[in-house]
Formats: structure tokens, C-alpha cells, sequence
């Protein structure tokens, strides 16, 4: 499927499922749809489990909170809807190549260059955007591996570590891009 074709499902998705409250047999099949699209892409079944445990403490803490201060139905549909876009949005990035979604995001701005926004600026900031993601979720598999080995309990400190090795990272994209007369 095209990149724009993807993200133009994904962005459908996203708007019926904000609109719509399917219930609680409503979502499970929307969430039971969406994982079965990953064997459709071409991904393993790991690259899904990996894909849910990334969220896992956003549903225990979205879920929980939900099911705390409101009920147990609308924890699960509104839990479920936001892990059912957040992983169509990561199958649409691990599917399709960077460049393609690039020019998608140029071809989308292009209109707006007649009010001074900068088509390949924004797409090179959608693009690294995305990029970064997996990137830091790395730098706090680091952290997190580093904290076990020294013994420490993971906590709220395990921020400022994390903090550290993303800005890091980002003045060296910053200077990569400067040294190659991209950015300023």
C-alpha cells in the first residue's frame, strides 16, 4: 500500500475512533483488527509483542486511572482505542520507508508555502520526529539496563539519564544537520 494511502487510513482511523465509542466488543475487534494487520505487513508475530509491551504501562496507567475515576467499560474502550491507534501508527512506520512518508508530508505542506511555511522543513521535522521515537525508547532500554546492573531501583530517576542521552542525540542530529548545510 502507499505511504499516502496508509497514512490517510490511519488519520480515517483515528477521526472514527475518536468519534465512535464502539464498546467494549466494538474495541477488542478493532484492537484484535489492528494486530492482525501486522501479520499483513510482514511482521512477526514478535514484532507484535514487542509492540504491545512498549505499551504496557500506558495501558496500566491510562487503563487504571480510567477504571479508577470512571468505570471498568470505559477504561477498556477508551484505553483500547488509544493503544489501537498508537499501534496502526507504529505498523505505518515500521511498513513504509522513511523517504516515502517524507514526500508524502512535502506534498501535503506544499499549499501552505504560499503563507511562508517551508514544505521540506516541515517534512524533515515530521520525519525526525518519527525517527526519534524508537531512538529514545532505546536510549530508556539503556537506562533501565543500566540501573539493574548497578542495582538501583527503577524510579523517577531514571529520568534525568534519559534526559541526558536524548539531548545529547539531538545536538548531534542539530550538528549533523548544520555540517551538511541542512539546518542553521
Amino acid at each position: 500500500m502507499p505511504a499516502g494511502a496508509k497514512l490517510a487510513v490511519l488519520a480515517a482511523s483515528a477521526l472514527v475512533l475518536s468519534l465512535l465509542r464502539p464498546g467494549i466488543i466494538g474495541t477488542l475487534a478493532v484492537l484484535v483488527l489492528v494486530s492482525s494487520l501486522y501479520a499483513l505487513g510482514g511482521l512477526t508475530l514478535r514484532a507484535l509483542g514487542e509492540a504491545w509491551w512498549r505499551l504496557r504501562w500506558l495501558i496500566v496507567v491510562l487503563g487504571g486511572a480510567l477504571w479508577l475515576f470512571t468505570s471498568a467499560a470505559d477504561a477498556v474502550q477508551n484505553t483500547g482505542r488509544v493503544v489501537a491507534l498508537l499501534l496502526l501508527a507504529e505498523l505505518v512506520t515500521r511498513t513504509t520507508r522513511m523517504g516515502d512518508l517524507l514526500e508524502v508530508f512535502r506534498t501535503l505542506v506544499r499549499p501552505l508555502r504560499r503563507f511562508g511555511v517551508d514544505p521540506e522543513a516541515v517534512a524533515l521535522t515530521l520525519s525526525l520526529t518519527i525517527a526519534m521515537i524508537p531512538v529514545i525508547a532505546g536510549f530508556a532500554a539503556q537506562v533501565r539496563d543500566a540501573q539493574r546492573a548497578r542495582g538501583v531501583r527503577l524510579g523517577p530517576r531514571a529520568v534525568l539519564p534519559l534526559l541526558v542521552l536524548t539531548m545529547k542525540h539531538a545536538d548531534d542530529v542539530g550538528d549533523a544537520m548544520a555540517a551538511r548545510g541542512i539546518a542553521a
